[in-house]
Parts: structure tokens; sequence; C-alpha cells
């Protein structure tokens, strides 16, 4: 009987996980919170999420495409949270909810986090893969607040916003408090002066305007007589 039961104790053990895609994720952010990203291989991702390098390969081509698939899981989570009680409040007020929301989602993994950033550090390269991924992660952050993330203006604040987000992250790494106030008053602290940049950005842009429109009009025009001459 007891043969029996540890038989069946390592049959369970050799199982796959029911939920491959999660389970490689979750592997590698256990393990970018116990070793550098460099020292890393997909083959001990694959053997800490209990899968085979085929069904790793069948769904993540690197450990790069790994940490952008965990990016929107959190988009997700976050997102799915999302209502409209806010929607009377300020801007600042909304997106502070937001991301709050999102250090809720990414506790679990913060450890992982932590490593990750240390290699970012380490890595100008992959700093600016990465850049491009939470771009897109803080572009839906601003939709889901109801802040406009569109023109010359919107890409300011998406950059402004990773790099914001990037600093409050070093507080929360280090927060050991439990209702997180350091990490609460440096995330009021990058959104007050984010607020502040982006309405000076605002009064430019509509000061700028018109000198964009009388350009854009001068160059249209020398371009259509170009094309007329060269017609004759």
């Amino acid at each position: 009987m007891a043969q029996s039961d540890e038989n069946g104790a390592q049959g369970t053990a050799t199982l796959p996980p029911a939920d491959t895609k999660s389970a490689i994720i979750d592997a590698l952010l256990e393990l970018a919170g116990e070793r550098s990203w460099e020292d890393i291989t997909i083959t001990d991702v694959a053997a800490r999420a209990n899968v085979s390098l085929s069904a790793f390969r069948d769904l993540f081509p690197s450990k790069g495409a790994v940490l952008s698939a965990f990016l929107r899981k959190i988009d997700k989570i976050v997102l799915d949270g999302t209502t409209g009680d806010l929607a009377d409040e300020p801007a600042t007020e909304r997106l502070f909810d937001v991301l709050m929301r999102r250090l809720d989602a990414l506790a679990p993994y913060k450890l992982g986090l932590e490593g990750i950033a240390e290699w970012l550090r380490r890595d100008p390269i992959a700093a600016t893969t990465v850049n491009g991924l939470e771009l897109n992660s803080m572009r839906f952050m601003l939709e889901a607040a109801g802040i406009d993330s569109e023109g010359p203006v919107g890409a300011l604040k998406l950059q402004g916003l990773v790099l914001a987000w990037a600093r409050v992250l070093r507080t929360w790494f280090t927060d050991d408090d439990p209702g997180f106030a350091p990490t609460m008053a440096a995330l009021d602290r990058e959104l007050t002066n984010g607020g502040k940049f982006v309405a000076r950005a605002e009064d430019l842009n509509r000061l700028a305007s018109p000198l964009f429109s009388i350009a854009r009009a001068f160059w249209e025009r020398r371009r259509t007589t170009r094309g007329a001459r060269d017609t004759k």
C-alpha cells in the first residue's frame, strides 16, 4: 500500500501543469529572484515549470517573450479590475488608483522583478527593448485611467510615466511598510510632478499647433506646385 502511495505521489509530481503558459511565466519570475538573468537558461525555466523544451518552444521563442507575456498578464489583471467608480475624480487620482492596483498584481513576483530590474541596469540594450514593452503597458494604464495617450503630448506622457514607474518600483522593492506608505508617497510625488510637466507640454502644444499647421500648409503647396511643374 505504501509503495502504491509512493508511486502515486511520484506520478503526480511528474504531471505537466494544467496551464503551461502560466507555469512558464511563473517559473521565469521565480528563477529571476534566485539568480542573475544571464545565468537563467531556457532549459532551467522549462525544468522549473515542469514542461518540455518542445512545449516551451510552442509558446515562446525566448525568455524575453516570456517577460512580455508576463507584462500582458499583469495588464489584463489591472484592466479586468477597472471600473468607473473614480470617473469624477481628477486624472492623477484615477491614475494613482490604477497603478496601485498594478503594484498589487505585481506583489507575488516582487523578488523576481527586482532581479530583472538589476539586469536591465547592467544591459542598456535589453533596457531599451523592455522600455518598449513598458510603453505598451503604460498606454493601457493611461486608457484605464481615462487619460489620452495619443499625439506628441501623449508620447511624452507615456515615456514620462515609464520612467516615473521605474523610480516608484525602486522604492517599492525596499518598502517593508505593511501599508506601503513610502511607495504611495513616491507614486503620489511622481504623478504630481508628471502632471505639472504634462500641463506645460499641453500648453506648448496648443501654442505650437497653429505654427505646425502653417508649416504643413506651406510644404503641401510647395509639393503641389513642384508636381504641377514636373508634369509640364
